[in-house]
């Protein structure tokens, strides 16, 4: 994958990180731009625990923009960090966790700077819609990777490069039904399951499984299913030896 603005060896586009920044006072409207964020959330959480329970672990939310998956790990009873490259959502953030009375440790910063300080640390790193928003997928996914302590698992979410991921993602999403600005998405970003798991097994890591994610924006509701058709989330493990 192509495209964006990469600044030295971070791996950001700053337009997208622009685009979000513009609209992060928004982040906990739940009937917002950040709306079906808000509604895959527990399955997204759901998912997580089923792969690797968060009580007591150390989980890092790489992308965790105004940390809506980030406090519902916390209150699952993780010590979450959460990093992000936009400055304002990470304020939004701080300022939310503190009305909330969590205690989560937020931090502005890339991935690649994050496994710079953190490595080998987490027992839990989500990283959910980010990798199509990066102009180097295959390097977040060894950031992402690095971060992992031995046995430690990866929780990845992203969006399948498909004629109907398109239909639905973007023409009814962002321009029939509105629940999205339009320029979320750009396509050609979208990534195949084949392709991640190339990737994380590249960063080595071991695919251990891979579920789709099924959502009606019109009557607000998600659930994991069989087809990885759209949304998919994929489960990795660094391997203990």
């Amino acid at each position: 994958m192509d495209g964006g603005q990469r600044v030295g060896a971070i791996n950001i586009d700053e337009d997208e990180v622009g685009k979000f920044d513009r609209i992060a006072a928004r982040w906990w409207d739940t009937d917002g731009p950040f709306r079906p964020l808000h509604d895959l959330n527990p399955v997204r959480l759901a998912f997580i625990e089923r792969c690797s329970a968060l009580a007591g672990r150390h989980a890092i939310d790489v992308g965790c923009g105004g940390g809506v998956l980030a406090e519902a790990m916390a209150r699952a009873g993780a010590r979450v960090i959460g990093i992000d490259a936009s400055a304002a959502a990470i304020e939004i953030a701080r300022l939310h966790a503190q009305q909330a009375g969590l205690s989560i440790d937020y931090r502005c910063a890339s991935a690649e700077q994050a496994a710079g300080k953190l490595a080998g640390s987490g027992d839990v790193v989500a990283c959910m819609e980010l990798l199509e928003h990066v102009p180097d997928p295959p390097a977040l996914l060894r950031s992402i990777a690095s971060l992992l302590r031995p046995g430690g698992s990866a929780i990845l979410s992203t969006v399948n490069r498909t004629a109907v991921a398109y239909a639905l993602g973007v023409i009814a999403a962002e321009y029939l039904l509105r629940i999205l600005p339009r320029g979320t998405h750009d396509y050609r970003r979208f990534i195949r399951p084949s392709e991640l798991g190339r990737w994380a097994r590249q960063a080595g890591l071991e695919v251990v499984a891979v579920s789709g994610m099924a959502y009606n924006p019109l009557t607000r509701s998600a659930r994991l299913t069989g087809s990885v058709s759209v949304n998919y989330l994929m489960h990795c493990r660094r391997p203990i030896a």
